[in-house]
């Protein structure tokens, strides 16, 4: 598969990894996949990579000839299931490009020295600054908006989870996309300030790694529930919901019996599935509906 460039009025999403905390794999879970996190986000022809776990040698491979010379690779935080696959990103083993990270969650710190330490010996046998692709580490506050080269700008939002963790918002013409994994719901819920971040987005990627059910033995491990992800989507006015950072542990036959509990509530709610893409015309000019059946069937 080769990834395709958004034209100019698109926005488009596409997953390349849709698990946390570590990979799924066995037939049981072809339908929904089984890398860990990273999302590719084009507005217009502008190239975002969100996370960095092991989706992102897929999405290397899929760029092919369409790989401009500088990437940004934007990190919710620096857990392992979020950054293990950047070594493995084929447009870093070509000499010339810049590979630029952003990391709000290191009180304005950037993550090289994080990254340093992880891939170099004995953990990693080759150091980042030892690839062809030249690395530059960039650092922020979360809450801060990102302003990049071509005057495209991203807002952040800090999130509830253990040392932290940084959403996202990307907007382009009348459309939003908000990136909000990591994330523990808090008691009093919806947070406001988390709703004000995603109020009126037309997609939410939300962590919804647990159900309900699940959730009280896992709570303070920082992650959520799809149940109050349509909660914070409701009461914000979001049109969709992509449920994100699946439980490894999750199956095919188990997460699409979860996604038909989700829809009875909140139709346009779906669970994100490995290689989907969803391709919104940024000029609004397309009905929600008719996208979000558009959006349904994951890329082949």
């Amino acid at each position: 598969m080769v990834s395709r460039v958004a034209s100019s009025d698109e926005l488009q999403v596409r997953f390349w990894g849709i698990r946390g905390s570590t990979c799924a794999s066995g037939p049981q879970f072809m339908e929904f996949g089984g890398h860990t996190a990273c999302v590719e986000i084009r507005c217009g022809e502008r190239l975002f990579i969100v996370d960095a776990g092991t989706g992102i040698a897929a999405l290397g491979s899929a760029l092919g000839e369409n790989v401009p010379d500088t990437i940004d690779i934007l990190f919710s935080h620096l857990h392992l299931d979020h950054v293990g696959g950047l070594p493995f990103f084929k447009p870093a083993l070509t000499k010339e490009r810049l590979v630029r990270t952003y990391c709000g969650n290191l009180d304005g710190d950037s993550a090289m020295d994080s990254l340093d330490k992880l891939f170099s010996p004995p953990l990693f046998p080759v150091r980042l600054s030892q690839f062809p692709a030249r690395f530059e580490h960039v650092g922020f506050k979360a809450g801060e908006i990102l302003t990049f080269d071509d005057g495209t700008a991203v807002e952040t939002h800090s999130l509830n989870h253990p040392g932290g963790a940084t959403g996202y918002r990307f907007r382009h013409g009348c459309r939003s996309v908000c990136y909000i994994s990591d994330v523990e719901h808090t008691e009093a819920w919806p947070d406001e300030a988390l709703a004000d971040f995603v109020r009126g987005a037309d997609l939410m990627i939300y962590d919804g790694m647990f159900s309900e059910a699940e959730y009280p033995r896992c709570r303070g491990w920082g992650h959520s529930t799809w149940e109050k992800g349509v909660d914070l989507a409701r009461a914000a006015g979001v049109k969709a919901v992509a449920i994100f950072h699946l439980y490894p542990g999750h199956d095919d036959a188990c997460l699409r019996a979860l996604e038909a509990e989700m829809q009875a509530v909140m139709p346009t709610a779906f669970i994100a599935r490995e290689r989907q893409s969803l391709t919104l015309d940024a000029s609004g000019g397309e009905a929600v509906a008719d996208w979000y059946r558009a959006a349904k069937v994951p890329a082949v």
